[in-house]
C-alpha cells in the first residue's frame, strides 16, 4: 500500500474540499427529518416536489423516454452511426446487448399502451401495466434525477473512505464487505432502496467494489425504508405495533446479511474489479505507527485532494441522471410488468407457495394455507402480499406477511429490475433463488418474533 500524505500536508482548500460537500451530501442522503407523511430524509422531500411539479405530465415524459431509449437502441444496434459509436457516453447509453435491446422494446410497447390505453386489459391494466407507468416509474423517475445529479457529493469527496475505513473491522469480518457499503445502507434504510442501489452501481463501476461485494451489497443493503415500512404496516392494519414491526425487520435483515452471502450464488461470485483486475488487498489495512480514525482522515482528505471540481462533479452528475433514466426506466417497465402479470393473471406464485404450507404450519403461522399464497408473489411485487393479506383475520399472521415481503427484498417491479439494469453481476435466475434464501432464513426469524411480540 502506497504512503499516504499526513492531513497536516493538506490545505484549508483541501478540508473545505472534503467537509463541504461531503456535510451536504450526509444532509441530503442519510439525516431524517420529519414531515406530515412521516420519517423520511431530503432528496426523497425533493423528489417529491419534483413529482408534484410534474403532475400530469410525468407519465408523457416517461413514455416518451422509453420510446427514444428503444429506438435510438435499434438504430445504434443495425446501422451503428458514428454519431453515437464515437461518444462514449451515447456509445454507454444505447449500444447495448440483443437481449437488453429486446427488453428494451418489450418495455416501449408495454409504455405506449399503457399510456395509450390501446391495449390487452392484461397489460394495460390498474394492477399491472398502469401501476408501474402511473405509481412506480414518477417515484424512480424523480429518485434517479436528484440522486443522479447530487450522489457525487457524497461518494467523491472523501465521506465514504472515512467511513468506509472506520466501519471496515465490523462490515468486513461480520458481512464480507468493505466498510464503506454501510453508507449505501443507511441511504437505503432512510431514504429508498434505489438510492442504495444506485450507489453500489456508481462504487462498482468506480472500482471500489469487487463482482462479490457489489453483488451482495445490491441484494442484501439495499434496504426497504422506513417510510415504506409504514406504508406496509398500514396496510395490514397494524400500524400501533411499528416499533416492534421494524425491529423485526432489521433483526431478520442482519441474519440474512450474515448467512445470505456464505451460500451460494452469491459465495462463488468473482472477487474481482469489474475490469477482471485484482482488487487491492491491502487498501483496507492500517498502518502500525496510525490511529483508525486517523488514518481514516488521511484516505478521506487524499480522495478530496484529487476530486474532479465543480465540472467534474456536474459532469459525473449529468451522466448518472441520464445512465439511469434511459437504462433503467425501460427495464423497470418491461420487466415489472411482466412480473405483475404473470402474479396477476397466472396461479405460478400460487403453485409456488404451496411447498411453504407444511413449513408455516411448523412454525405455528394461523391461517398457514392463506398465508403460502402471499410468500412468493412479493418476487413480483413487494406490496401485493400485503394486499392479498387484508383479507386474513390473525394479527400473527398478517405481521408476518408484512414483515417478511419487506425483507424478502428482491421484488422484480422496483429492485430486481434495478439490479438487472445496472452492471452489478446477478442475472435473474440469480435474484429469485436469494428471495428463496431470504425467504427461508428470515420467516422462522420473523415467526418467532410475532408470537412474542403479537400472539
Amino acid at each position: 500500500m502506497s504512503q499516504l500524505p499526513h492531513r497536516s500536508h493538506y490545505t484549508w482548500r483541501t478540508w473545505f474540499t472534503f467537509l463541504v460537500p461531503s456535510l451536504i451530501g450526509v444532509f441530503l442522503f442519510m439525516t431524517p427529518i420529519s414531515t406530515s407523511q412521516g420519517m423520511t430524509i431530503p432528496i426523497a422531500v425533493m423528489a417529491k416536489a419534483v413529482q408534484a411539479m410534474m403532475l400530469g405530465s410525468a407519465q408523457a415524459i416517461i413514455t416518451l423516454i422509453i420510446c427514444i431509449t428503444g429506438v435510438i437502441s435499434v438504430i445504434t444496434k443495425v446501422f451503428k452511426p458514428a454519431a453515437i459509436c464515437n461518444s462514449p457516453l451515447l456509445k454507454h447509453l444505447f449500444d447495448v446487448s440483443w437481449t437488453w435491446l429486446l427488453v428494451r422494446l418489450f418495455g416501449m410497447a408495454f409504455g405506449l399502451m399503457t399510456y395509450s390505453g390501446m391495449g390487452s386489459e392484461m397489460i394495460i391494466s390498474s394492477s399491472t401495466g398502469a401501476l408501474v407507468l402511473n405509481d412506480l416509474l414518477p417515484v424512480l423517475f424523480s429518485v434517479f434525477i436528484l440522486a443522479g445529479l447530487l450522489l457525487p457529493l457524497l461518494i467523491n469527496f472523501g465521506l465514504l473512505e472515512l467511513a468506509g475505513t472506520l466501519m471496515t473491522k465490523v462490515m468486513r469480518p461480520v458481512f464480507g464487505v468493505p466498510g464503506r457499503s454501510a453508507v449505501d445502507c443507511t441511504a437505503s434504510w432512510l431514504g429508498d432502496g434505489s438510492v442504495g442501489i444506485l450507489m453500489t452501481a456508481k462504487q462498482y463501476e468506480q472500482k471500489h467494489y469487487t463482482q462479490r461485494e457489489a453483488a451482495i451489497i445490491g441484494t442484501t443493503f439495499s434496504a426497504v425504508s422506513i417510510t415504506f415500512s409504514l406504508v406496509v404496516l398500514g396496510q395490514v392494519k397494524l400500524e400501533y405495533l411499528f416499533a416492534p414491526f421494524y425491529a423485526t425487520v432489521c433483526l431478520a435483515g442482519i441474519v440474512a446479511a450474515i448467512i445470505v452471502p456464505r451460500l451460494p450464488p452469491l459465495r462463488f461470485k468473482k472477487d474481482l474489479l469489474i475490469d477482471g483486475t485484482e482488487p487491492d488487498r491491502d487498501a483496507e489495512a492500517i498502518p502500525d505507527h496510525k490511529s483508525l480514525f486517523g488514518h481514516s482522515l488521511d484516505i478521506a482528505l487524499a480522495k478530496a485532494d484529487n476530486s474532479t471540481g465543480v465540472k467534474g462533479t456536474i459532469k459525473e452528475g449529468l451522466h448518472n441522471a441520464l445512465d439511469m433514466v434511459f437504462g433503467v426506466l425501460p427495464v423497470v417497465m418491461a420487466v415489472g410488468t411482466f412480473a405483475l402479470i404473470i402474479a396477476e393473471h397466472t396461479p405460478i406464485f400460487q403453485y409456488l407457495g404451496m411447498p411453504f404450507v407444511p413449513f408455516l404450519e411448523l412454525l405455528q403461522v394461523p391461517e398457514a394455507a392463506a398465508a403460502s399464497q402471499t410468500i412468493m408473489v412479493g418476487f413480483a411485487d413487494m406490496f401485493i402480499p400485503s394486499i392479498l393479506a387484508t383479507t386474513i383475520e390473525s394479527d400473527v399472521t398478517r405481521f408476518i406477511i408484512a414483515a417478511m415481503s419487506v425483507t424478502q427484498l428482491i421484488y422484480m417491479s422496483e429492485v430486481g429490475a434495478l439490479l438487472l439494469g445496472s452492471k452489478i453481476p446477478v442475472n435473474i435466475l440469480e435474484l429469485f433463488i436469494i428471495f428463496i434464501l431470504r425467504t427461508l432464513i428470515t420467516l422462522p426469524v420473523i415467526a418467532l418474533m410475532a408470537h412474542w411480540l403479537v400472539g
